[in-house]
């Protein structure tokens, strides 16, 4: 299983890191359905998360792709929530409905985003409105183990609210201050769990992933081929959670 699980994490990382976010929606589907716990699952994302965006993080910043302002906007909010919605407890059903909503959203706001959305580079002024949002999102990247920016993303480009690479660096500092927070809950409430022969072989794998994808993927790797394949990923997982779990 663990080998499996190896090949496919380091896939996604590559995948995920070119466009700004960390794969944690795909590593907690990929996990259900290779029957990991949840404790596992939730700690588990979030390390990976961690380890793909704060790469992405760096090299958005060095390139001048994360307004500051915005980046602290967004979180300001978020942190705190996903802090909370970390700590809250939860039984086992009550997350694995959690998660197959939210997988199964994910996937629809992906699709949404393939097909209807349009691209746009006009700048606007964010708004109180923003932060908001990104606590709402940052509650339920808390509560599930998903860092937030499969949401944030499709939110942003349709409020105009920057530019595709500022949003993808925008999502990239959203997920890692997220992830990092909901850990924190985590900790506090003794649930985050470390197994060092599984968790510590896929930090590896996506470690090295999200730095080849941050230089490479994106000059060849047409991103709707990307989400299409996630979307069809998460689809099933939240599906097949949603009918076998709850």
């Amino acid at each position: 299983m663990l080998i499996e699980l190896c090949l496919l994490f380091f896939a996604i990382a590559l995948l995920y890191s070119s466009a700004g976010f960390g794969g944690g929606s795909s590593y907690l589907a990929l996990m259900a359905l290779w029957g990991v716990g949840f404790l596992l699952m939730k700690s588990t994302a979030l390390f990976c998360n961690i380890a793909v965006v704060t790469g992405g993080v760096y090299h958005f910043a060095r390139n001048g792709h994360l307004p500051v302002k915005k980046a602290l906007q967004l979180s300001i909010i978020s942190v705190p929530a996903a802090f909370l919605g970390s700590y809250f407890p939860l039984r086992q059903q009550t997350f694995f409905l959690l998660l197959g909503i939210a997988l199964t959203s994910a996937a629809l706001l992906m699709g949404y985003r393939m097909f209807f959305e349009r691209q746009t580079h006009i700048k606007t002024k964010g708004s109180f409105a923003y932060s908001l949002v990104g606590g709402g999102i940052g509650l339920l990247s808390g509560m599930t183990g998903i860092g937030g920016g499969i949401y944030l993303a499709p939110v942003l480009r349709l409020g105009r609210y920057d530019t595709a690479k500022n949003i993808a660096g925008l999502s990239s500092f959203f997920i890692l201050v997220n992830s990092i927070a909901g850990l924190a809950g985590q900790a506090a409430k003794g649930a985050m769990i470390f197994q060092w022969n599984f968790t510590l072989p896929l930090l590896a794998v996506v470690i090295v992933g999200g730095q080849v994808g941050s230089r490479v993927s994106a000059g060849w790797l047409k991103p709707r081929w990307v989400e299409g394949f996630t979307a069809l990923l998460i689809l099933y997982a939240g599906v097949r959670l949603l009918i076998t779990k709850v």
